[in-house]
């Protein structure tokens, strides 16, 4: 089975992308497409080949350096697949919504270099090769945003490149005391030599990790970096980046430090219902329409955080399934939130209004995804929150239904949203806009709407993942 050409190939691939596409740029996108598909196709054939008993899949071991424990050991379970899968079909997604993109070798051979790295933070279990390849997927995403974005593009992607960068020391730090204490840096040997985690250890992965969700007071650099972000940039911040975040606190501070982790476990709940509800009041008085959807989605990975906070399969579970679910449902609203900016030339919803009249599909398409995001049934949203909430009142009683008031809130801004920018009556700007969409664009959204009632309808897939990820956690 492939596994190193997995990561080093987009990475080498890219180049060739950029230099061999210039004078006939389609080459990048068809390029990017057919690597993309063929990822997702080997990510789905990885899923099939794992063992049944949840262990992990060994995919090889490459550059052992003697003396040192260096080696980049590639090894998946069921927890890291699904990030392989959700991050293929996410750039698959990408490609479509970005088909008209302007100046296309360079924008999709970046993408593909951004491949690369991510699907290494997926894959190994060598502590340092996970950061080493978590800080090489900045590079990429610095252009993407600095070059792509908007007025203040290179203010937002400097930002964000030095706040996520400054975060991972804090990670950085813990991993080499996990290394001074242990002796290894792969991610099993650790977890059979560690006997007693120091807490120094637990809070500065902590920190690092949050610092990526992001976790309140760390998610200053959020809001900046999708408002300014290409709208298809921004589907890969909340859909990918973010979920790197809480796939490393799952990875390497639940996993690796349970009984830790179970010590500060209510400062993880705390944190993550200040980040929900709190978010989701910006949300609420938010005026500008991307800008209210990042707010939204900082507000769900507090929902992530509580989950994965319990310490229990049931909140694990919970927690991938809205993991997931977030990204499905978050990136239509940031697709459609840049349309109608790239249509209206205004972020203003109080300056919008009757946009469903002019453009009923793509409207009917963001109310469905809004109305998961506010939880409803029958959407992934409601699937997803009800379960946190539920894991959360068996790990830590009544009082943690507070967490319900998120979704009270959710409702709040994503209605009142609905309202001044989809049914109002129409305003002179959008009464004198073209809402034409390109074919590619629309059919990235209604594979969005068609996955979020889906896996709202009949989630036992996600779940199927999860429990072979999460089962040693049954009997917490």
């Amino acid at each position: 089975m492939m596994s190193v050409e997995l990561i080093f190939g987009p990475m080498l691939l890219a180049p060739f992308v950029y230099f061999f596409s210039r004078g006939a740029e389609w080459v990048a996108k068809w390029a990017a497409l057919a690597l993309f598909v063929g990822l997702l196709i080997i990510s789905v054939n990885m899923y099939g080949a794992l063992p049944a008993d949840g262990a992990f899949l060994v995919l090889g071991d490459y550059l052992r350096v003697p003396g040192i424990d260096y080696a980049l050991t590639l090894q998946v379970d069921a927890l890291s697949v699904a990030m392989l899968i959700l991050t293929a079909a996410l750039l698959i997604l990408v490609v479509f919504t970005s088909w008209t993109e302007k100046m296309q070798a360079s924008y999709f051979s970046l993408l593909i270099l951004f491949a690369g790295p991510i699907f290494g933070v997926f894959m190994t279990t060598n502590l340092l090769w996970f950061f080493i390849f978590w800080e090489m997927t900045l590079v990429p995403m610095l252009f993407l945003v600095g070059i792509w974005g908007g007025e203040r593009k290179v203010y937002a992607a400097i930002k964000f490149f030095l706040y996520t960068h400054f975060a991972s020391m804090f990670m950085i730090v813990g991993f080499f005391l996990v290394y001074k204490q242990t002796g290894h840096m792969d991610f099993l040997d650790i977890k059979e030599a560690m006997i007693v985690t120091p807490a120094l250890v637990w809070w500065f992965m902590f920190i690092g990790f949050a610092a990526k969700l992001p976790l309140f007071p760390f998610h200053t650099w959020l809001p900046d970096a999708h408002v300014e972000a290409p709208s298809s940039i921004s589907v890969l911040l909340a859909g990918v980046l973010l979920k790197m975040g809480a796939y490393g606190l799952i990875r390497f501070v639940v996993e690796l430090m349970p009984v830790t982790t179970q010590q500060f476990a209510i400062y993880m709940v705390i944190l993550g219902l200040t980040t929900t509800l709190f978010a989701g009041m910006l949300a609420i008085y938010e005026r500008h329409i991307k800008k209210m959807v990042a707010y939204s989605s900082i507000s769900h990975m507090g929902l992530v955080v509580v989950a994965i906070a319990t310490v229990t399969y049931d909140g694990l579970s919970a927690a991938l399934y809205e993991m997931i679910g977030h990204a499905l449902v978050i990136s239509p609203l940031f697709l459609i939130a840049g349309w109608v900016h790239h249509k209206t030339h205004t972020w203003y919803m109080d300056e919008m209004g009757g946009i469903m009249q002019k453009a009923p599909y793509v409207s009917a398409i963001f109310v469905l995804a809004g109305m998961a995001a506010l939880g409803l049934p029958g959407t992934m949203g409601f699937v997803g929150e009800l379960t946190i909430i539920v894991s959360a009142i068996k790990a830590y009683g009544w009082w943690i239904a507070v967490a319900a008031v998120a979704s009270l809130i959710s409702a709040g801004y994503i209605i009142w949203a609905v309202r001044r920018a989809f049914h109002a009556e129409i305003s002179p700007i959008v009464a004198k806009t073209n809402f034409t969409m390109n074919g590619m664009e629309f059919l990235a959204l209604c594979v969005y709407a068609f996955l979020i009632i889906m896996f709202g309808v009949y989630p036992q897939p996600i779940f199927d993942i999860a429990n072979n990820a999460f089962a040693m956690f049954g009997g917490m």
